[in-house]
């Protein structure tokens, strides 16, 4: 005897059974569920792995880190300078700034950074446009940046005082030139000049666009300056004895650098402020990226509603047989509606399965993380997909006269 008043139960698998009678349209009609739902896992996995890095990052470097460069790099609002001011700047830092640095803090790490673009060889084997960094002893040790133990070592404070000719190589410039093999102690040419290899970088990649780490070369301030005949400095950096010294060292640090500079020739930052402007940027990409992968989502319900709206075409003479037998509207319609969830709940497994496979399979090139926020915000969504979009064949379905329905041909 037919059930007039079918249990939730009862209706959940009669619409398993009506989907699984045409596996293949149903595949296709969660398309759009699918890949919207792997594209927002695997974007904001991308987004929240590169936020995660950078902190890391960071984090190595300590919170008693201040920078000072030339130019404005932050506008009034926190964020980055666009202007012209910013990029193309005429301020130039020098010895004096260094040691006016040091006369006004004796007690922190001082570290001086220039670089120039440069060519490098070995043997038959050349490399153009690499950036070489000069800076002092502390450099490796103090910006976690000196070659790890087995590798080589950072130079010393005495090769640094003779403005050596020796280099820190990156990783891939030691792969391109050595392969496999440690090169320590090997003599290179830079720029026509022989310098001594003393260690090799772990690797380490590119962020945020920024150069390949991979790619920079380290040697000492003097080697860089004989090289070009300029001893100007593209950073300065100040190490604090504790994070609770950062403040009071940047105000007393621009009291320092207006004495002889405009306000707007130089900015001085530490790096938490440069890791939330960064973290921002992040923050505001991985939203925009995960909106535009969100369309799939919308895209894909409206075409579980044509399907829906197909199926109530197909059904009608059952849904007449139905309703002249006494079955009630409302679950006519809570059946047909239950359909479109599922479809849409189903879509979204799949496409959970696939990011998380994604982001599994991203790992090993760039950083990337799989949160649980972002997996049920995906299907919290593909799940209200299935509910907006399959009120309307639900509906019409619910609303057919049984005397139309069974004449239906």
């Amino acid at each position: 005897m037919l059930n007039l008043k079918p249990s939730l139960g009862d209706l959940i698998k009669s619409s398993f059974h009506a989907i699984a009678k045409n596996k293949s349209r149903t595949i296709l009609t969660s398309l759009g569920i699918i890949i919207g739902v792997t594209s927002v896992i695997l974007l904001t996995s991308i987004g929240n792995g590169l936020k995660n890095y950078i902190n890391g990052q960071f984090e190595s470097l300590g919170s008693n880190t201040v920078f000072i460069v030339p130019g404005k790099i932050f506008n009034d609002k926190g964020g980055f300078n666009n202007s012209e001011s910013a990029r193309y700047t005429t301020t130039e830092f020098g010895a004096k700034d260094i040691k006016n640095i040091k006369k006004l803090f004796p007690n922190f790490n001082i570290i001086p950074v220039t670089t120039t673009t440069v060519e490098i060889k070995y043997g038959n084997t050349l490399k153009k446009g690499l950036t070489l960094g000069g800076t002092n002893q502390d450099y490796g040790r103090l910006m976690n940046t000196q070659p790890k133990e087995g590798f080589g070592n950072w130079f010393s404070k005495e090769e640094y005082d003779k403005n050596s000719n020796v280099v820190i190589l990156g990783y891939k410039i030691s792969q391109d030139l050595f392969g496999n093999s440690l090169p320590l102690n090997r003599k290179v040419i830079i720029n026509g000049k022989n310098f001594k290899v003393l260690g090799v970088l772990e690797k380490k990649g590119s962020s945020m666009g920024g150069p390949d780490q991979d790619s920079m070369l380290y040697t000492t301030f003097g080697a860089v300056s004989n090289m070009t005949g300029k001893d100007n400095l593209q950073e300065i950096v100040v190490k604090t004895s504790n994070k609770d010294q950062v403040d009071d060292t940047k105000k007393q640090l621009k009291k320092l650098f207006l004495e002889k500079y405009e306000e707007d020739a130089f900015t001085i930052f530490d790096s938490s402020q440069l890791l939330s402007s960064i973290n921002s940027i992040i923050g505001i990409l991985t939203i925009a990226l995960t909106g535009i992968a969100a369309i799939s989502l919308v895209v894909g319900g409206i075409g579980i509603m044509n399907i829906m709206l197909v199926s109530v075409t197909e059904r009608t003479k059952e849904i007449g047989l139905r309703k002249a037998i006494g079955a009630y509207p409302q679950a006519i319609l809570a059946q047909f509606l239950i359909e479109a969830i599922i479809l849409s709940c189903l879509g979204g497994l799949i496409g959970i399965i696939l990011g998380a496979l994604g982001t599994w399979a991203i790992n090993f090139a760039f950083p990337a993380q799989i949160t649980l926020p972002s997996v049920l915000l995906a299907f919290g969504v593909s799940s209200a997909v299935g509910i907006i979009f399959g009120v309307a064949p639900a509906r019409k379905a619910s609303k057919l006269s049984p005397i139309e329905a069974l004449r239906y041909e």
